[in-house]
Parts: structure tokens; sequence; C-alpha cells
């Protein structure tokens, strides 16, 4: 799984999770053929990430190159179960990535275009958003 090496802060401020905005920065294919963008605004976790990976690579056995273009690096903290309100802030549990809509999340080159668009159906099954194929 995805995650820092090392974090400036170890625990940050949770944010504003607004609906609002596209995506700027990595929206555009740029290293593969074929690419996997968001439709919508969540997180997703680490394991989500591995989970559709894992799901493209099992789909191309030993064709194409997959580039993963999203990073994990947000800490999420929880309080572990049954502990009573109060007592600070939990410690951190997992990593996840803020994904906008137009953000790339995978790109693929060197397989069809069918093999890649099942390739990326079968991966937005593991994830929590929306998503579309898009090819160059």
């Amino acid at each position: 799984m995805l995650y820092p090496k090392k974090v400036k802060h170890r625990k940050w401020h949770k944010g504003r999770r607004k609906g609002k905005g596209l995506a700027t920065r990595g929206s555009n294919l740029v290293f593969g053929s074929y690419g996997m963008k968001s439709l919508e605004t969540k997180l997703v976790s680490s394991r989500q990430i591995e989970a559709a990976r894992r799901a493209i690579i099992r789909y191309l056995k030993k064709g194409g190159k997959l580039w993963v273009r999203v990073f994990p690096d947000k800490p999420i903290t929880q309080k572990g179960t049954e502990v009573p309100m109060g007592g600070g802030k939990g410690s951190v549990d997992h990593y996840a990535v803020a994904v906008k809509p137009g953000r790339m999340i995978f790109e693929l080159e060197g397989v069809s275009e069918e093999t890649a668009k099942d390739a990326f159906r079968k991966a937005s099954d593991k994830l929590p958003i929306k998503s579309r194929f898009i090819k160059k």
C-alpha cells in the first residue's frame, strides 16, 4: 500500500470537503494512451488505490504499463472503539488522497483499447468514485 515515508506534520486538520471545483493539476493524459478520469469529489484511501491497481494488473496479466497518478498523503485519524468523548485527537489510521472531478487516476500504455476499457471497468468497481475512460 502507498503511504508517505516521512511527513512534516503527523496529523492534519480535517479541512472543508466542499464538492466544488475541478482538478487543474493531473487532469490530462501524460504517460499512457488510455486513462481513468474521476467524475466526483471524494477521499480515496491507499487500500482502495491498491485494490484497483491489483485488479488492473491481474486483468492485464503481463502486457502493458500502468501508471498510478494519485498518491495518498493525507493522514486520516481515528479513535479506538468504545473510547469516550474528549481525550484529544485519535492516532493516524490510514492515508488517503482527496480526488476532484477531472483528476486522472490511472494511465495505461501498450494494450488494446478494449483491454484497457475492461481493465478500468474492473478497477472502477474497487473505487468509491464514478470514473470515465479517456483515450488520446
